[in-house]
């Protein structure tokens, strides 16, 4: 069996038998395009399909590509009304494929990333219902109780917003391929104006169109909530100010092409920034008088995520194709981030000094 790059079939059909998975033939195996972190690959023996999940095969930051985490919020929300993968094995033992990795059960709908499916008619109403189904489970997720699924431990919330900026900034130092000054800015401003935190819940921590699946025929509905590498329970807003980043309402918007996913919302009849932000206002206690810091540190993390995504394009150790558009968005992202900190009136991140 030909085995793709990180994916060793023989060994993975191995360690399924070995753990009471069954398979009904030979393994085959292809990597699901798309992803920029975490390497995805669809796995079928003709009978049953399933996702592996591990990390990249190079350049892997401390606390970055968990898939531990992964593994344990997923089993966490099976009985939930967030919608995920069936949970299958998780392989902690890295000599098994050369690092951890974990199966899910495979989940058929689609993945939008820059068009609308064949299927689904092109009109404002699907692209109304879809966005809404977005907010919608965002709402849902940090609605949830992470004591009464047995994540009350997976976070620590308590100061949760400045380690988040200082967290990043090691992954910048660890992962940069250039100096840039306007990150330094970026990283003081936002260490000066962090606000009073909302209350704890679950923060999914890359929450966007391409990270969930729509069922195949309703694009009103989601299906599954994918890639939760970045997951804990802290700050929910985080998640909002980020999904701020990735709603493109402009082609020239450094995010449309930093990630795949970044043009999705150009399309008419999607709502814009505002009205998205009235949907999730409108059914969440939240206090958003503050977010654009959380919107300034969602353009950090993406920017630090591209710069890391882009140390691994340079080493000559990604998989797929895509990767050479990272380098020059992370400065634009940056930039971004610095131009609507300035007009965001919020003490210190305004950069009054």
């Amino acid at each position: 069996m030909d085995s793709p790059p990180g994916l060793d079939l023989d060994a993975l059909t191995s360690f399924l038998q070995s753990h009471g998975v069954s398979t009904a033939g030979d393994l085959s195996g292809e990597v699901i395009a798309g992803g920029r972190s975490n390497l995805t690959y669809s796995v079928t023996d003709g009978a049953h399909h399933w996702v592996v999940r591990r990390p990249p095969l190079a350049h892997v930051l401390p606390t970055a590509h968990d898939m531990t985490r992964e593994w344990r919020v997923i089993s966490a929300l099976q009985d939930t009304e967030i919608p995920v993968p069936g949970a299958v094995v998780m392989c902690e033992d890295a000599t098994v494929m050369g690092a951890p990795f974990y199966v899910m059960d495979f989940v058929d709908g689609h993945v939008v990333r820059d068009r609308l499916p064949a299927e689904w008619p092109a009109t404002a109403a699907t692209r109304e219902a879809m966005s809404a189904a977005l907010v919608d489970t965002l709402l849902t997720l940090h609605a949830l109780d992470p004591d009464a699924i047995g994540l009350g431990d997976f976070g620590h919330p308590q100061g949760f917003l400045e380690r988040q900026v200082r967290r990043w900034w090691r992954q910048w130092e660890g992962s940069k391929t250039r100096e840039l000054p306007a990150i330094d800015e970026l990283h003081r401003r936002l260490l000066e104006a962090i606000p009073a935190q909302s209350a704890a819940g679950i923060v999914h921590g890359d929450y966007r169109f391409d990270n969930v699946i729509y069922a195949p025929e309703d694009p009103g509905r989601i299906d599954a909530v994918v890639d939760w590498e970045m997951s804990t329970v802290g700050d929910p807003l985080c998640d909002l100010g980020l999904l701020v980043v990735y709603w493109v309402t402009d082609p020239g918007e450094a995010a449309a092409s930093a990630l795949p996913g970044g043009r999705v919302s150009l399309g008419e009849g999607f709502p814009n920034r505002e009205q998205m932000l009235a949907r999730y206002a409108a059914r969440s206690d939240r206090d958003l008088s503050n977010l654009e810091w959380y919107v300034a540190l969602g353009h950090y993390k993406l920017a630090i995520i591209a710069e890391g995504i882009n140390a691994r394009f340079l080493l000559g150790m990604t998989v797929g194709e895509g990767f050479e558009t990272m380098g020059p968005a992370v400065p634009l992202i940056v930039d971004r981030a610095l131009e609507r900190a300035s007009a965001s009136g919020l003490a210190g991140l305004s950069g009054g000094g």
